[in-house]
C-alpha cells in the first residue's frame, strides 16, 4: 500500500470518529435552544404558571400582601421565600413548608395572592436544562461526569470558530454580499448556509463556547476545593439581639415590605425580585434583586427585629475575576433581559443548531463518498498486468 493510500485511510478513520462528537454537539445545541424558552413553553402548557389579571386596572401586590394572602389561605403554612419572575406574565413562586414535612413550591397570583397550583418537582423546564447541562447524570460526589462531558464541548466549538475564521478568507464580505444558492444542489445550498449562518453567529458562538469552557473550569475548581469567591461568612443575628418571649407567644418582626424598603434605601436602584424569610431565630430577611447591571444580583441581609442592614453584597464588592465569572451563566442562558432577549438567544441557538447540522451533513457526505471510492479502488497489482520474464537463452535462440 502506498503512503498516499495509508494517509487517505487514516483521514477517513479520523472523519468517522469525528462524526459522533459533532452529533453529540448537535444534541447539546438543540436541547440548549429548547431550554432557553422552556419557561415560556411551561407557561403555554400550564395555566397555573400564568399571572392572570382579575381586571385591566389591577395592581400587583407587594411581598407583604402576598405573604398575608398565603397565610390566610393556609394558616399552618410556613413561607420560606417568595420569588418574583422578571416577566410580568408569570405567576410568583413561593417555597413553603407544611406540618407533614413537605416543602413544595407554589404558584401564586401576583394580583390576588391566591394559590394557583403546585410546581412539579421536575417539570419540562428543569428537564430540558438538566438534559442540556449534564445529560441527567446525577451529582453524587461533586460535579457529575455528564457536566464535564457537556462543558468539554465548548473547546471544539471555540476551536471551530477560530479555524473557520482563518479558513474563510475575508469573511466580513458575507455581511454585505450574503450568498445562499437554492438551485445548485443540496451540497451547494448547505455549504452556503453553513458559511452564512456562521458569519452572522460569530458573536453568539463566541459567547456560548467561552461560557461553556468556563463551566468546565468551574467544575474543576469546585471538585478540587478551590474557591475564587470574596464573599465572607454568612451573617447571623447576634444572640443578644434576639428577643426573649414566653412559650407560645409570637415573636415581633418587622414587616416584609419594610425590609424591602430598607434594602432599597441601602442599595440604590435595587429592584427586589427575591425575598427570603427567616428560617430560625438567628436568620435574617434576605432581599435580592438586580440593579443597573442585569447580569448579577445584589442583596442585603436585614435584621428582622430592629431593621438594621447587617450585611450587603454589592457589585463593587466583587473582584474583577468574580465580575466576569458571575456573568457567565446569564450570558450562556440569555435569562437576564426578559422575553425578547430570550427570543434572540432562541433564534441564534436554532441557527447554531442548523449550522452544526449542515456541517455534519457536508462532512458525512464527503466521508461516505470518499470511503466508497476507496473501497471500489483496486490494488495496483490488480489493475496493471505483471510483465512476463523472458529467458536469455530464448532470446539467443530466436536471433540465431
Amino acid at each position: 500500500m502506498s503512503k498516499k493510500s495509508r494517509s487517505r485511510i487514516w483521514f477517513l478513520v479520523h472523519s468517522w470518529l469525528a462524526m459522533p462528537v459533532w452529533f453529540f454537539l448537535l444534541i447539546i445545541c438543540v436541547t440548549g435552544t429548547l431550554a432557553t424558552v422552556s419557561q415560556e413553553i411551561v407557561w403555554l402548557a400550564n395555566p397555573d404558571v400564568r399571572a392572570s389579571k382579575p381586571a385591566d386596572d389591577a395592581q400587583r401586590l407587594s411581598y407583604g400582601q402576598v405573604l398575608d394572602a398565603i397565610n390566610r389561605a393556609e394558616p399552618e403554612t410556613i413561607v420560606q421565600w417568595i420569588s418574583r419572575p422578571q416577566e410580568d406574565h408569570f405567576a410568583l413562586t413561593a417555597r413553603v413548608s407544611y406540618p407533614d414535612g413537605t416543602s413544595p413550591t407554589l404558584y401564586v397570583n401576583p394580583y390576588t395572592g391566591s394559590i394557583q397550583g403546585v410546581s412539579p418537582q421536575f417539570d419540562f423546564r428543569q428537564f430540558t436544562r438538566a438534559l442540556h447541562g449534564w445529560w441527567l447524570v446525577p451529582f453524587t460526589n461533586g460535579f457529575s461526569w455528564g457536566w464535564y462531558l457537556v462543558s468539554l464541548m465548548g473547546l471544539p466549538m471555540l476551536a471551530s470558530l477560530i479555524t473557520g475564521l482563518v479558513v474563510y478568507k475575508k469573511f466580513w464580505r458575507g455581511f454585505f454580499k450574503p450568498t445562499l444558492r437554492f438551485n445548485q444542489g443540496a451540497r451547494i445550498f448547505w455549504g452556503d448556509f453553513h458559511r452564512l449562518s456562521g458569519i452572522w453567529s460569530i458573536w453568539f458562538i463566541a459567547v456560548i463556547s467561552i461560557t461553556g469552557v468556563w463551566f468546565l473550569i468551574q467544575a474543576l475548581l469546585a471538585d478540587n476545593h478551590i474557591s475564587i469567591s470574596t464573599e465572607g461568612i454568612p451573617p447571623v443575628v447576634a444572640r443578644d439581639e434576639v428577643p426573649l418571649v414566653e412559650p407560645g407567644a409570637s415573636v415581633q418582626r418587622i414587616d416584609v415590605d419594610q425590609a424591602v424598603e430598607i434594602a432599597g434605601a441601602s442599595i440604590p436602584g435595587l429592584e427586589a425580585s427575591f425575598v427570603g424569610l427567616p428560617g430560625n431565630a438567628y436568620s435574617h430577611i434576605s432581599v435580592w434583586g438586580r440593579g443597573w447591571y442585569p447580569l448579577m444580583f445584589q442583596n442585603a441581609s436585614i435584621n428582622p427585629y430592629n431593621g438594621n442592614v447587617d450585611q450587603t453584597r454589592l457589585l463593587s464588592d466583587r473582584s474583577a475575576l468574580e465580575f466576569v465569572t458571575e456573568s457567565m451563566r446569564p450570558l450562556h442562558t440569555g435569562d437576564f433581559g426578559g422575553l425578547w432577549l430570550k427570543l434572540v438567544w432562541f433564534v441564534f441557538g436554532l441557527l447554531l443548531s442548523m449550522m452544526v447540522l449542515s456541517g455534519l451533513l457536508i462532512w458525512s457526505k464527503r466521508t461516505v463518498q470518499a470511503t466508497a471510492a476507496l473501497a471500489k479502488r483496486k490494488p495496483r497489482a490488480a489493475r496493471e498486468p505483471r510483465p512476463v520474464p523472458i529467458r536469455l537463452d530464448e532470446v539467443t535462440e530466436g536471433q540465431s
